[in-house]
């Protein structure tokens, strides 16, 4: 007998983030505040809390749980921080942040039309994790790039100076 199962279903990319949370529960609810996400999955945990989510943002997916220390599985907020920052691509960068921030994202560098061709901004969402956003607006060589991230750097000042 031939299976029909697919080794990567077809709603799935071929890379996934799967993000631990300390409340899971409240970041899905931040998504769909925030970025419109749609819930598609969510498996409660022996004693409560989200042993397994997913949820849409556009087209992709995003898996989430809550945090389980004893199995090494800690948050962003447990941490103390993330080197990781998710990146969405949207049509209105500036309305789209705007409303992020509105459903309880921190404002870390509004967006700004940067040197590559994008508005591109950062905020923090309520559970340590650091999403990017953009909207696409110049197709840039690679001369152009290089020229204009020269002319920003030579300008540019490091945060709180």
């Amino acid at each position: 007998m031939t299976s029909t199962v697919k080794p990567i279903p077809p709603d799935m990319h071929t890379v996934t983030p799967h993000i631990i949370c300390s409340d899971a529960s409240g970041a899905i609810d931040f998504y769909k505040k925030a970025f419109g996400a749609t819930e598609l999955a969510r498996l409660p945990g022996p004693q409560g809390g989200v042993m397994h989510a997913m949820v849409r943002i556009g087209d992709s997916n995003i898996m989430l749980a809550d945090e389980m220390p004893n199995c090494g599985s800690m948050s962003p907020t447990t941490l103390k921080g993330t080197p990781v920052t998710l990146h969405l691509y949207v049509e209105d960068v500036d309305a789209s942040y705007a409303r992020a921030i509105e459903a309880g994202g921190k404002a870390i560098m509004p967006p700004t039309d940067m040197f590559w061709g994008d508005r591109y901004g950062v905020l923090h969402d309520p559970y340590g994790h650091s999403w990017s956003m953009a909207t696409h607006k110049r197709d840039m060589t690679p001369e152009q790039m290089d020229k204009e991230m020269k002319e920003m750097m030579a300008n540019w000042k490091p945060p709180g100076q």
